[in-house]
C-alpha cells in the first residue's frame, strides 16, 4: 500500500510503503531511507489513496482516524 507522510515536527513530506506490523502494537515506523525523515516522538499525518473505476466511487466512504499518543484510535470521522 502506498502513502503519503506529511512530518509536522520538521515539514518533511514524502511518499513510502506500508510493511503490516504487530496487530494492536502502536507502532509506526520508518524504515530505509525514509528513517532520516522522522524521529520517535514526531506528529505525522499519514495519507492512504487509491484508485477507483467510477462505479466503485459511489460505494466508497473515506476515514479520518484521529490516534492518541500511544497510537490507539480515539475517533473515527
Amino acid at each position: 500500500e502506498q502513502v503519503m507522510i506529511s512530518n509536522l515536527n520538521n515539514s518533511e513530506r514524502f511518499e513510502t510503503y506500508v510493511i503490516p506490523g504487530r496487530k494492536n502494537s502502536g507502532v509506526i515506523c520508518l524504515n530505509g531511507p525514509t528513517a532520516r525523515k522522522g524521529a520517535v516522538g514526531d506528529r505525522i499525518i499519514i495519507f492512504c489513496y487509491g484508485y477507483f473505476e467510477d462505479k466503485d466511487i459511489r460505494k466508497f466512504k473515506p476515514r479520518i482516524v484521529i490516534l492518541d499518543s500511544e497510537n490507539r484510535a480515539v475517533r473515527v470521522k
